[in-house]
Order: structure tokens, then sequence, then C-alpha cells
């Protein structure tokens, strides 16, 4: 018994120290203040009007300035002929006229080269006569049948040789017509493979021909670009010889090449006195349909916690919210977007510190936004 007794002494001694210690330290007379200030609302700013209320973030904004603005794509391609064609013999025999030489310029249906032919156009003379002597067979035959002293019969065969002399005659004609070499458009004649009394066949190369006016840009747009460039869009063309030159889109492959990946396009430039030949190097600017759009500033883009690229805006009622954009060119005064709407000023300042939903005090800044 006498160990019990000592222990609840000892156990005594230990609670006596530590209501002691609690007792020195004050707590007991904190206990009831510290849970009434917790239960009291936290202390509130005043806003402009004196009105209590949590105090309001502050941004700068400008007002966007709306310009219709044409993307500009640049490229590199090479001058080509509008037409080109190599010009062969119709038909078998001597030349006996060549009336062009390299460099010469040609009218459309003139006649360049002629070949020798003299039976051809003795078979003409030959088949005009035999059609008019048909004709008038065919004359008397018909006045015989309305007198009926001639068989219906006759006079159908009659009809028949005069048919058959007009044929003869247009086949005749075909021939000595051959015999001809004509230009089927206006060009310059860039190369000459025959010459004056030279044995020709049908087929043999006579000359090439190419049509300079308009003189064509050939190039190839990339495949992220090809669906901002349309039959029609307006193209500034700079040679290697610095002279510029506007044109127009003619054409644009709808089929990619296939080691490139890319669409090849053609510039019609007008070269009324053919000075651009062909084969000269060009760098081509394509101006795109012009949209609508704003041109801001880079640092101002921001991306949605979906990772869309966009604005920060604020509308008539201060309330900051996002707003999804598209960029259409990079311009030496900044990103020229589209899809701003209309009734609200960019956040150029403060952007990435507000929320959307968020009431914000707006000030003016003095940004301008660009020019297209």
């Amino acid at each position: 018994m006498a160990w019990r007794f000592k222990g609840h002494k000892i156990t005594a001694a230990v609670v006596l120290i530590a209501a002691a210690a609690w007792v020195g330290t004050g707590k007991f007379a904190s206990v009831g203040s510290e849970e009434a200030h917790a239960a009291q609302p936290a202390p509130q700013t005043k806003d402009a009007s004196g009105t209590p209320g949590s105090a309001l973030r502050t941004v700068a904004a400008i007002t966007p300035v709306f310009k219709d603005h044409a993307r500009e794509i640049r490229i590199s391609g090479v001058t080509g002929a509008d037409k080109r064609a190599v010009l062969a013999a119709r038909s078998s025999g001597v030349i006996s006229s060549l009336a062009i030489t390299q460099g010469d310029a040609v009218d459309a249906d003139q006649i360049v080269m002629t070949i020798e032919g003299a039976d051809v156009t003795a078979a003409v003379t030959t088949a005009e006569a035999t059609l008019a002597q048909r004709a008038q067979e065919l004359e008397v035959a018909e006045k015989l049948f309305k007198s009926g002293n001639t068989a219906e019969l006759q006079l159908i065969k009659v009809r028949a040789d005069k048919a058959a002399a007009e044929a003869a005659l247009s086949q005749a004609e075909a021939a000595a017509d051959r015999l001809n070499l004509r230009a089927p458009y206006a060009g310059v004649v860039d190369s000459v493979d025959v010459e004056l009394g030279e044995w020709v066949q049908t087929g043999t190369p006579i000359a090439t021909l190419l049509a300079l006016d308009p003189i064509v840009m050939r190039a190839e747009v990339s495949e992220l670009d090809v669906g901002f460039v349309a039959v029609g869009d307006r193209a500034s063309v700079r040679l290697v010889n610095g002279q510029v030159m506007e044109g127009t889109v003619r054409h644009l492959a709808r089929e990619a090449t296939a080691e490139t990946r890319t669409f090849p396009i053609e510039v019609a430039l007008p070269n009324p006195d053919r000075t651009v030949p062909s084969g000269m190097t060009a760098e081509v600017s394509l101006y795109t349909k012009p949209e609508r759009s704003v041109t801001v500033p880079r640092s101002i883009i921001t991306l949605s916690e979906d990772g869309e690229i966009g604005l920060r805006v604020v509308g008539p009622d201060n309330v900051a919210r996002f707003a999804a954009i598209e960029l259409i060119d990079d311009t030496a005064e900044g990103l020229v977007v589209k899809g701003v709407p209309e009734d609200v000023r960019i956040v150029v300042s403060g952007q990435d510190l507000v929320r959307d939903g968020e009431t914000v005090a707006v000030k003016d800044a003095t940004a301008a936004t660009g020019g297209n």
C-alpha cells in the first residue's frame, strides 16, 4: 500500500505543476475573446463612391481600331511564257519560203513557212474545173427533169457527181493549205530549226514560238498558305533586276506536288512590249482578300485555360473576359488578328492578373493599335 500512496503523490505533483504553468501563460483569459474575434466580419475597404467593398484590380486598356487588312504571302518564282509551241511541218517537201528568223515577232495566223507543191496547186485547179462542169450538168439535168425529158434517176446521179466534185475540191484545197505553216497565236520566235531549201517530212520541227504577253510567273504555295489564296487575288512581283510588276492570280492548282507538298500557282503579268523574258527569277507577294482586323502588340496575347489564343478584354461594365482570336498576319507594327468584339476595350497591362468575370478598374493606355 505504501508504493500506491507514493504514486498518487507523484501524480498530484505533476498535475499541480502543469496547472501552475498554464495559469502563468495567461491563455485562460483570452479563449473567449479569440472565438468572438473569429466570428466578426473581415475589415472592408471603400471604393471610389465611399461604399464599403473589396478593392478592384486596376488594368490598362485601349480601344481597338478596326481596319481591313490583306495578308501578304511571299514566295519565289520564275517567269514563263503564257504559251509555248513547237511548230511542225504539215506536209513533206522542200522549203520554198521561210519568212521568220530567231527573235522575230509574228502575228496570229501569219504564214511562217511554205513548202514547194506545184502538183498540189495543179490538183486544186483541176478540182475547181471539174466542179464547174458538174454544176452545169446539174443545171441542165434539172431543166430536163422539169420538162419531163429525163428520168429522176438520171437527175439523182448528176447531183451525186456534183457532190463528189465538191468533196474533191475540198481535199485538194486542204492539201494545198498544208503546204503553208501558220503561227497559231501572236508571239516571238524563240528558235528556228530548219533552213530555206531544206527537205522536210511531215512532223519535222520548224520553229519554237513563245507568247510573252502576258508573261506568267509560276511559283508554288505551301500547304499552310494555300487556303488564303484564290484566283483573282492581287499580286506584286519583284524581278531579279529590281523591276516591280503588278498582276493577278490566274490559276491555283487543287493538287499538291508530290515531292514538295506545295501547290503550283500562276500569276499573269502584262508584258505588251515583251521586255520581260521567260526564265527570270522573282519574288512574288500575294495579297489575300482583305479582312476586318485589329493590329495589337505581341506582348498582350494570352491563353485561355484550354490553351486557346486570345486577348483579355473588358466591356462597358468593366468586367474582364477572354476573347478568342485568329492570327491573320505578323507585321512590323504588331500582330494582325480578327475575332475581337466590337464593343470592348483590349487590356494591355495586367491581363494575366485578372480572371474571367472579375470586375476591374480600367484606365486608358496610351498605346497605338497599329495600322494596316
